[in-house]
């Protein structure tokens, strides 16, 4: 104990849950770390239907689609092939990059993909999303723009081959 140090004698009653006496006197006290939830702009409602969404036309086509939603960059087009490569089997597979700070959309399909979605097929798709934005809300529209453009976009494509 240092010199003019003032301690303050605890009962072992007077101790809270997680709270325990040291021998030095001193108390340890044990809380429980809760982490922050992740944030999200969507719901939990919301982000079931883009995933169910998202399987389906996978299964639907055999083609891999999948999502991104963030910031591009300033070369949007680069940033989005490289999230592409990224893929399990870029070939066959579609990705959709949404960035809506920046406004932009861009679709990516790998070769084997390319040949049933040719660009105009895409086009559509985009302009449906787009359609969707304008709509004032924007979870909203990503969610009803997203889904109504993987079912353009499955229709497009066809079933999967045989």
């Amino acid at each position: 104990m240092a010199t003019g140090e003032l301690t303050k004698r605890v009962d072992e009653s007077e101790l809270g849950y997680g709270e325990a006496l040291t021998s030095s006197g001193r108390v340890s006290a044990a809380k429980m770390y809760e982490p922050e939830a992740p944030t999200s702009p969507f719901n939990t409602r919301q982000l079931s239907r883009l995933d169910e969404a998202l399987t389906f036309a996978s299964r639907e086509t055999g083609l891999d689609f999948s999502l991104y939603l963030g910031e591009l960059g300033a070369d949007s087009r680069a940033a989005a092939e490289k999230l592409h490569a990224t893929t399990s089997n870029p070939a066959n597979s579609v990705l959709i990059a949404v960035s809506p700070g920046e406004k932009l959309i861009e679709i990516v399909t790998g070769k084997t993909a390319y040949v049933r979605l040719p660009d105009r097929g895409c086009k559509l798709a985009v302009a449906s999303m787009v359609a969707s934005f304008k709509e004032g809300d924007l979870v909203r529209g990503l969610v009803n723009g997203l889904v109504n453009a993987l079912r353009m976009l499955s229709d497009q494509a066809g079933p999967a081959p045989r």
